[in-house]
This record gives structure tokens, C-alpha cells and sequence, in this order.
């Protein structure tokens, strides 16, 4: 079952590591969610929002939750989730998944072999998955791109972002302790 927007209609930080487990299913492949980032808006200097630019990732991160947002950076698509509470911006990135279902499908999509190296970071995830800009704007509560509830228990490890220059000290990384699919522990 798709998670209904009030799951995305609260804190990033919260939403963020609530997607820890979940099920990102588009199409014919599932994968669950091990790894995660929160962003903010124009408070957090490593956010798309901060200083007002790109527009396009302004203007989605403060529209209502449960969307995707997909933007480019490093010739990779990246993909997030509008998450915030009211009156706020927010996104989290999906940083990493463990490959569920539809395995055959993201190895040929990729040109991998080895499942520990098919979906362990963010671009390598949406390449696998066929995400790309035609997704950016998807209600992820409607569309065939969303994710599925899931009730297994686990610890989280709470991190400081990856790959960013400004904001570093931020406790805003989130996954799943001893998971072999993270994309750096």
C-alpha cells in the first residue's frame, strides 16, 4: 500500500529517517530504502532551496509533500521527496536501496553484475530504477513511483551529509545499521 501524504507532512529530519525500511517500488522493481539524507530550505546551505536557486527545486520543495524531486548533479539524477510540515521546505534524498525485486532489469540498466554495487548510491540507485527528470513532479502517492510501508525493525546509525561543502556539521544522514547496501559507513 502507498504511503498516504500525512507520512510526508511532518518534519524532514523525522521523514527522513522514517524511510528507513520502506519499499520504493517503480514498475517492476522494488527496493527497500537503507540510506537518507534531510534537506531544508533557505536555513541549510547544502540544500537545492538555500539562496533561492534552481527555481524548479525551490518552487517543488515547497509544494505539497509526498512529490519527487529529481534534479542532476555529477551527470547523475538524484532523486528526493518532498517532505516538510506546513508552511515549511523540505526534501529527503534516497542515498541508497537494497535491491528487492527486478534485479535482472537494474543490472542491465546499470551494465553491473554485482548486487552489493547496483543501487549504493543515489545516482547508481535512480539509473537502476529508470528514474529520471520525466519523474520530477510525480505525486508519489498517486503515481506508478511510491513507496510502500514496511514494519521491520532495525538500528540507525545518524551522520553527518556526504558530499557537500557547506552545512557539513548537520546530523542529517540516516541508515541502517550493518546494512551491506549503504554507500559509505
Amino acid at each position: 500500500m502507498k504511503l498516504p501524504r500525512k507520512f510526508y507532512s511532518k518534519n524532514t529530519k523525522i521523514v527522513a529517517r522514517e524511510l528507513l525500511g520502506k519499499i520504493l517500488v517503480h514498475k517492476k522493481c522494488k527496493g527497500k530504502i537503507v540510506e537518507t539524507e534531510a534537506y531544508f530550505g533557505k536555513n541549510d546551505p547544502a540544500s537545492r532551496a538555500y539562496m533561492g536557486r534552481p527555481k524548479f527545486c525551490v518552487k517543488l520543495m515547497n509544494d505539497k509533500p509526498g512529490k519527487a524531486l529529481i534534479y542532476m548533479v555529477h551527470n547523475n539524477w538524484l532523486f528526493n521527496i518532498v517532505a516538510h510540515e506546513k508552511n515549511e521546505t523540505g526534501a529527503v534524498l534516497i542515498r541508497a536501496l537494497e535491491p528487492l525485486e527486478g534485479i535482472k532489469i537494474m543490472k542491465k540498466r546499470r551494465g553491473v553484475n554485482d548486487i552489493k554495487n547496483l543501487t549504493n548510491g543515489p545516482g547508481k540507485l535512480t539509473k537502476a530504477f529508470g528514474i529520471d527528470k520525466r519523474h520530477n513532479g510525480l505525486d508519489l502517492t498517486k503515481d506508478n513511483l511510491f513507496i510502500e510501508n514496511s514494519n521491520e525493525k532495525f538500528e540507525i546509525v545518524n551522520t553527518t551529509r556526504i558530499g557537500i561543502s557547506r552545512g557539513k556539521e548537520r546530523l542529517l544522514r540516516f541508515y541502517i545499521k550493518d546494512n551491506e547496501f549503504v554507500s559509505k559507513k
